[in-house]
């Protein structure tokens, strides 16, 4: 896999950046283009914001700039730190969001930018609503370990590291929230038609 290639390259030069606390320009566009994509997939799962997503990316990546002499790899594997820093991100935007008036830019920009037609509208963001309907009807922890797993594109056995479960608990919980998902959207199907 050539995040595995592109993490050894990096975990060797580290060593003695280390020493410096130091992460370098070349190093942090490797880290980046090849985590940008799962680390974004999973925010946008989390938070149902395209806008805010972005917001909350950066400030991961900020954090991995910052913190990046704190990681070490007889600790965990990078890509189990990185997403430490990406969850505790989340949960840190949800505290936040609980303490302030929420007001969203994107009810505006709909009424200044032409939209499609209400048929593509339908057509297009009904699959997604009725996901996202459905996973919000999945307790907390399932959503996020759904998260990792499809958005974020993390195997169970990163999954279990990061959250400290067993990776077995890590499948099971994945095939029961995947089995309760089918049937929310098989009863919402049926209850449209």
């Amino acid at each position: 896999m050539e995040s595995a290639r592109v993490h050894m390259e990096i975990c060797h030069d580290q060593k003695d950046r280390l020493r410096e606390g130091v992460l370098s320009t070349e190093q942090f566009s490797q880290i980046y283009e090849i985590y940008f994509d799962r680390v974004y997939k999973y925010i946008c799962y989390r938070i149902h914001n395209q806008y805010e997503a972005e917001d909350i990316c950066s400030q991961v990546f900020e954090t991995v700039i910052s913190k990046y002499h704190s990681f070490s790899e007889e600790k965990a594997k990078f890509d189990v730190w990185l997403f430490a820093i990406v969850r505790n991100t989340v949960t840190d935007y949800y505290r936040a969001r609980k303490k302030r008036f929420h007001f969203s830019l994107d009810s505006i920009t709909e009424l200044i930018m032409p939209k499609p037609s209400p048929e593509e509208l339908a057509i297009r963001d009904d699959d997604h609503q009725a996901l996202f309907k459905a996973l919000a009807k999945l307790r907390d922890k399932e959503r996020n370990i759904i998260a990792m797993k499809f958005a974020a594109g993390l195997k169970n056995s990163e999954i279990a590291e990061l959250m400290g479960v067993s990776e077995s608990n890590i499948g099971v919980v994945v095939y029961r929230s995947l089995k309760k998902l089918h049937k929310i959207l098989e009863a919402g199907r049926f209850k449209d038609e």
